[in-house]
């Protein structure tokens, strides 16, 4: 299974850590990191500043929202920065919240499935260098061009419903957030069963874990308290209903306090979604993703007062990375390109 990282954005550390996490990685032999966009840093400023600081680490930047940034506005993003850098840039994104799109933003979510399936179709030219001549029924592009050299990105797409693993099935790869295996091979065998139908066979999955390797109760709760907003959320809570936590899910969905549900959430529900424990035993979780079909985890390592930017938890985890060359890159291959 291929390992990457994915920089944590935690908003009660330091925003700065994320450069620490990013240079580990890097230093480690870890192939990718993924550097996503929340309260901090603008998403293509911070993948500047992580590829000018690093090596040799393929960055992907997203999930981006496609209701909050248009096709032409990622490419010239991506391109921007792959061009000073330097460095293998690609791109994810997704219909994100309504936290985020409608209220950080202002934006309406309207037709986001939609939206994100004319992303990836317009996204693709744009990326490759060419003049699309886009108009769909929510995005439209048209005149516009790279004139810096076309970065000829992998396209990622993050999904958990149905509309968005049918669009990911026309995409490189398909990112899963916060789901256990068994969640995780549901969403690959669907993955599997569209991407006949569709235009891109093929499609990779990989999923985000949060990852905290001998965790500290400082990092527990930090775990506990990301989960939080996802428990009564439509299909979230039906996963962990699942797996075995429908009491927790009822009383989720009758509003309390954030506090009051955080503090009602047993450690046994963190250990579904996140890989916590010895070096080992987070070796054995990684066996249950790669059983489900999961090609590629993207650890998400947690930042804490003892470990900045979880960089402790990466070295743990080190060991498990083959030799250089041997992980798969998420670019598209060239006989692809027309996909």
């Amino acid at each position: 299974m291929r390992l990457s990282v994915s920089l944590g954005l935690w908003q009660d550390r330091p925003a700065a850590e994320a450069l620490l996490t990013a240079t580990a990685a890097d230093e480690l032999g870890y192939p990718e990191v993924w550097i996503g966009e929340m309260a901090t840093y603008d998403a293509f400023a911070l993948a500047t500043a992580v590829g000018l600081r690093t090596r040799r680490v393929a960055l992907t930047i997203g999930p981006l929202a496609v209701a909050v940034r248009d096709p032409m506005m990622i490419a010239m993003g991506v391109a921007s920065v792959a061009d000073l850098t330097g460095r293998e840039v690609n791109v994810a994104v997704g219909t994100s919240s309504p936290l985020v799109v409608e209220s950080w933003h202002g934006r309406s979510r309207a037709r986001a499935g939609r939206a994100l399936r004319e992303a990836v179709e317009v996204l693709r030219p744009l990326l490759d260098g060419e003049k699309p001549a886009f108009e769909g029924e929510v995005l439209r592009s048209r005149g516009y061009h790279l004139r810096l050299p076309a970065p000829r990105s992998s396209l990622t797409v993050a999904a958990f419903g149905p509309s968005a693993v049918r669009t990911a099935a026309r995409a490189d790869r398909m990112v899963l957030n916060l789901v256990t295996p068994a969640s995780a091979a549901r969403l690959v065998e669907r993955l599997t069963d569209v991407a006949g139908t569709e235009a891109g066979p093929g499609t990779r999955t990989a999923a985000w874990v949060t990852t905290a390797v001998h965790p500290g109760v400082e990092a527990i709760d930090r775990i506990r308290r990301a989960v939080v907003g996802y428990l009564a959320a439509p299909g979230y809570g039906e996963m962990f209903a699942e797996a075995g936590f429908a009491e927790i899910v009822a009383f989720a969905r009758t509003g309390p306090h954030p506090r009051e549900l955080m503090a009602a959430i047993p450690d046994e529900l963190l250990h579904e979604v996140a890989l916590l424990g010895d070096a080992e035993t987070v070796r054995k979780r990684l066996n249950g993703y790669a059983a489900a079909g999961v090609d590629e985890v993207a650890l998400v390592p947690v930042s804490t007062e003892a470990d900045p930017g979880g960089v402790a938890s990466l070295e743990a985890l080190a060991g498990l990375l083959p030799a250089p060359g041997e992980q798969a890159p998420p670019r598209r291959p060239p006989d692809e390109a027309g996909r």
